[in-house]
């Protein structure tokens, strides 16, 4: 059975052991899924190189160009989106960095 806590107890918790909520005091930290999950994908050159200049081109793909992407790059559909999705907030930190 959770245990329940108010919302002043939890920052009460995280602000004694510097935990923040649903991470228990001294768990890893490491950053990382604490559920081992799929591992992360390294992409090959040549599929940076397609990526990124389908990104140039259009900063959000479309159904068409991410089916066609997958298929060119052997990469499944979610893994294109996901990319897309990571360098847009690359680009917007580039952008923000800029000013």
């Amino acid at each position: 059975r959770p245990h329940l806590f108010s919302a002043a107890a939890l920052r009460h918790r995280e602000a004694a052991d510097g935990s923040s909520p649903g991470q228990e005091a001294g768990a890893g930290g490491g950053g990382g899924p604490a559920v081992p999950g799929r591992p992360r994908t390294k992409f090959s050159a040549a599929q940076l190189q397609e990526l990124e200049r389908s990104f140039r081109e259009q900063r959000y793909i479309g159904a068409s160009e991410k089916r066609r992407l997958a298929a060119a790059l052997s990469l499944s559909q979610s893994q294109i989106k996901t990319w897309f999705q990571n360098r847009r907030m690359k680009f917007k930190r580039q952008t923000q960095d800029a000013r």
